[in-house]
């Protein structure tokens, strides 16, 4: 390998004028994924099933320059992705990189939630992220020219909870399952295969935590005890191994879930 990325080390995690498909988009990863990677100058195509939501996101990366196609649409079946990745090839010429971004959760202990939830949750989160990894993959398959496939896991794929949460913690589980093996998979294509696992991070669903009352601090306090760094995260932390797993600089790296925790998943 030339030693030529010595004279300009940032180089490598220069992504600008590549394609980026986010899927998800309007969600608190999703949407804070979109503007990292059109704030990096990538083309963006974002998806997402909620239509005035989408569009605000749409704006938000305008303002920071990306040129952007919005697709109004959940992977919810093959045809579907296929569509989506079709208006990436049709406005774009092609995908570069995909963070597949879309998920739920339904909170309820075992005995109490129907199995619909279950088989929701395992949907949305698992096999729609598989369908959207397989479209995307067969793109980028068929262009040569490798890519970067980011799937969003959580410490939760790696630890238990108490308050409820199995069908969460088993879905990422089998993100964390697919994204090893999808690296070994497309291991000699020149696709890198890798997930971002955070814990909690500031977003509208979180904000309650950080707040300056009895019960976010009583919350706050006890659940800090378990990461060394110490707080809670901030879209800030999840935007730098985005912009590493998205780039050139993680070209040796593939089926790894990249914890981004403040070392909770460490002790």
């Amino acid at each position: 390998m030339s030693d030529d990325f010595l004279k300009n080390p940032l180089s490598l995690f220069d992504i600008k004028g590549k394609t980026a498909l986010v899927t998800g988009a309007t969600g608190a990863f999703g949407a804070l994924a979109a503007q990292v990677l059109a704030g990096a100058g990538c083309n963006l195509v974002l998806a997402a099933g909620g239509a005035e939501a989408l569009k605000k996101v749409t704006a938000d990366c305008e303002k920071l320059g990306a040129k952007v196609e919005a697709v109004n649409m959940r992977p919810s079946s093959a045809a579907i992705c296929d569509k989506i990745v079709e208006a990436a090839v049709k406005r774009f010429g092609g995908v570069d990189i995909v963070v597949l971004a879309a998920g739920i959760n339904k909170v309820q202990k075992i005995v109490d939630q129907a199995p619909e939830a279950f088989a929701e949750v395992m949907d949305v989160n698992v096999t729609q992220s598989w369908l959207m990894a397989r479209a995307a993959g067969k793109q980028m398959l068929a262009q040569g020219r490798g890519g970067k496939v980011i799937l969003m896991s959580s410490a939760r794929g790696l630890l238990g909870h108490p308050a409820g949460y199995t069908a969460y913690c088993a879905s990422k589980s089998a993100i964390d399952g697919i994204t090893k093996a999808l690296g070994c998979e497309w291991g000699d294509t020149g696709i890198t295969v890798n997930a971002i696992g955070p814990t909690v991070f500031r977003s509208p669903l979180t904000a309650w935590m950080y707040e300056d009352n009895e019960r976010a601090t009583t919350v706050r306090k006890g659940f800090i005890t378990r990461v060394p760094k110490g707080r809670l995260g901030e879209p800030s932390d999840l935007a730098g191994p985005l912009l590493f797993l998205a780039s050139k600089a993680s070209d040796f790296y593939t089926g790894h879930i990249l914890y981004a925790d403040g070392g909770y998943t460490a002790g």
